[in-house]
């Protein structure tokens, strides 16, 4: 099998800032050089934390574009390009590669319930319509399907097919992924909390949402990790755990974005039918910045 690309480490998902009701290139931008000047290993834009299912084609495109334009290749970019729909699908990630994108994020299909067969056949459509890394994205509570090792396995023989972000928040997935594909399938948590755990049983790194808020933090712990210091992992661990819980008390991009309005890095402002967290949420989400360091 060819080398298929490597990931590791931080990878944030980032959040699309809105600057009433449109895009906000500068705050985009703005959120892409902080990120990687606070030690982020990679930038995940336009998945769900991205906002994407709001935003129209032009507005996904747009800001795959301007994230792998800011990035200047300094991190990966592993743009999402998910969608039920498998033309779709084919279609984000026909541009993302065309864009630059290093790789793409696709999720399984939600909402109309394929078989492991029509997942394989999405998955298989996308690969064969582009010649960059694909990150497969499972996550069964948003999507009511849950790809299973075995299909993962047949999928992981195609050219273009590298790895996983894993949601399903079982652990024992990462040693049943690993003994089937072994170490070279790529295996990034898709659970900020569990990432730690996640890798210890062989994970490569966790695609967060929590770093958008805690950058350094997060890619502090990765880094600890990749030099075997669990101890010292732990010690970081334990300052953002009440950050991980937080950010994810109301949907954790409105969380993420108002932990950035608390550090003055622009608006909470989402789009219907998500709306910004409450005043108690709000409460909550700065003591566990506080907690975690990242606000004085």
């Amino acid at each position: 099998m060819a080398a298929k690309t490597k990931f590791g480490g931080s990878y944030t998902a980032l959040v699309t800032p809105f600057k009433n009701g449109a895009l906000d290139e500068d705050g985009l931008r703005e959120l892409v050089n902080w990120q990687i000047e606070q030690g982020s290993h990679g930038l995940v834009p336009v998945g769900t934390t991205g906002e994407s299912p709001t935003l129209t084609h032009d507005e996904h495109n747009k800001v795959t574009e301007w994230v792998v334009q800011e990035s200047k290749g300094r991190v990966p970019v592993i743009a999402g390009a998910g969608s039920n729909s498998t033309r779709e699908a084919v279609a984000l990630a026909k541009h993302a590669e065309k864009a630059g994108a290093d790789a793409v994020l696709v999720v399984t299909p939600y909402y109309n319930k394929p078989t492991q067969e029509g997942m394989y056949h999405h998955f298989k459509a996308v690969n064969d319509a582009i010649g960059i890394p694909i990150i497969i994205y499972n996550i069964p509570p948003r999507s009511v399907v849950d790809l299973s090792v075995e299909t993962m396995t047949r999928l992981f023989e195609l050219k273009n097919i590298a790895g996983v972000k894993d949601a399903t928040a079982n652990l024992a997935r990462v040693s049943q992924q690993r003994h089937a594909m072994g170490p070279d399938f790529i295996q990034m948590s898709g659970e900020d909390m569990t990432a730690l755990a996640y890798m210890a049983a062989g994970g490569h790194g966790c695609i967060s949402v929590v770093a958008n808020v805690a950058p350094k933090q997060c890619a502090d712990l990765m880094s600890a990790v990749f030099k075997g210091d669990y101890a010292g992992a732990l010690k970081i661990q334990d300052r953002l755990t009440p950050l991980h819980d937080a950010i994810f008390k109301e949907p954790g991009l409105a969380g993420a974005k108002h932990g950035l309005k608390l550090l003055g890095r622009g608006e909470d402002e989402v789009r219907l039918p998500l709306v910004p967290v409450t005043a108690a949420t709000g409460k909550i989400i700065r003591d566990a910045m506080v907690h975690a360091g990242v606000l004085n």
